[in-house]
């Protein structure tokens, strides 16, 4: 693995601010990743709620390009562009959350149970 080169056009760019565009933009990942979890979960057949998949898919796509605006941004600035891991999702099955939200119990949500 080779070391990240200086850049040629980096100028008043803080490292500060380079890192918390980089948690930003796993941030935005991550979202992404969730979002295309919940419109798979509500595409699947014995969901088939085809309007929500499409919703969700749709928001996935925008945290994607929110994440892709900022990684040019971070270049056009002469930063790095260094990604984690994105996380797993914590629901596999959005079931429950679905139900609480359809019946209007946020408390259910909110609690994380």
């Amino acid at each position: 693995m080779t070391t990240a080169s200086t850049s040629q056009v980096r100028q008043n760019y803080h490292q500060d601010s380079e890192a918390a565009i980089n948690r930003q933009i796993n941030l935005e990942l991550y979202a992404s990743y969730v979002y295309l979890s919940m419109s798979y979960y509500f595409d699947r057949d014995d969901v088939a709620l085809k309007n929500f998949a499409k919703y969700f898919l749709h928001q996935s796509h925008e945290e994607r390009e929110h994440a892709e605006k900022l990684m040019k941004l971070q270049n056009q600035r002469g930063g790095r562009i260094f990604l984690q891991d994105i996380k797993k999702p914590d629901y596999d099955d959005w079931e429950r959350n679905f139900t609480a939200i359809m019946s209007g119990d946020l408390t259910t949500i909110m609690s994380g149970d």
